[in-house]
């Protein structure tokens, strides 16, 4: 009997870019519409860098994130980029789950049932 290949399950959207038509014409739209459609069973954004200093400032952006949240789209952000730009307790207030990212995302890239997709 031939066994079936396991599928990735998971989708990790990395979100890096401080350019905010990269969030909003990438970024955000695959993310809402990879959980909306079913195309991937988890999706996780991570803001990390000069993404997560935008996303305090933009007000639009935010409420597309608070959008992603009640689909069901798990938000993190990096906690090192944070508290260099002095906004932790911003991303938490937009429901952002602040910590440090770097074994997360080690353990993301490790695991065959997830993929990662940079912007």
């Amino acid at each position: 009997m031939v066994q079936e290949e396991a599928k990735p399950d998971e989708l990790v959207v990395l979100w890096t870019s401080g350019d905010r038509e990269v969030a909003l014409k990438m970024a955000f739209m695959y993310a809402t519409n990879s959980k909306k459609r079913g195309w991937w069973k988890e999706v996780t954004l991570v803001v990390w860098g000069p993404s997560s200093k935008l996303l305090t400032e933009d007000r639009e952006l935010q409420s597309r994130v608070a959008a992603m949240k009640e689909l069901g789209v798990k938000v993190r952000a990096c906690k090192a980029c944070a508290d260099e730009y002095g906004i932790a307790p911003q991303l938490e207030k937009l429901g952002a789950t602040v910590e440090y990212m770097g074994q997360p995302l080690t353990e993301f890239l490790k695991n065959d049932g997830c993929r990662v997709l940079t912007f």
